[in-house]
């Protein structure tokens, strides 16, 4: 664990040291103190902070699906042309999502659980494609 000082919290965060520590005394950004009652701040709450903890971080998820068990190629055709198209844009993907299943209806539990992953704010980005035939 990474330990900052709160001038270099507060240059980090662009704002002063005084600023930090009525952040501190309000709770918007508590400072952890040392056995003599110094101030302290971590990587981790300043990654917290400007939203880039691996905790808060959304997924990019390629989604891909066909009708049959016949139809695996497609599928198989389908995610490797999502993987060219993101590494062509430099986006790595976090999952790969693939489902057999109708499209008619929503019997499909890898679609229902991104799906649930969508309305709980853990998705960034979903690419998917289709095949036309």
């Amino acid at each position: 664990m990474t330990m900052l000082k709160p001038k270099e919290m507060a240059e980090r965060l662009g704002v002063t040291v005084r600023t930090l520590q009525i952040w501190d005394s309000k709770g918007v950004l508590k400072a952890y103190r040392t056995p003599t009652n110094r101030r302290y701040y971590t990587e981790e709450q300043y990654l917290n902070y400007i939203g880039k903890s691996e905790s808060n971080k959304r997924k990019v998820v390629a989604y891909a699906r066909v009708s049959t068990n016949s139809q695996r190629d497609d599928l198989k055709n389908q995610i490797d042309f999502i993987r060219q198209y993101v590494n062509a844009k430099g986006i790595i993907l976090d999952e790969t999502i693939t489902d057999v299943g109708s499209g008619l209806n929503y019997n499909r539990k890898k679609w229902n659980k991104l799906l649930e992953e969508v309305m709980n704010n853990q998705i960034d980005t979903i690419y998917i494609t289709y095949n036309v035939n």
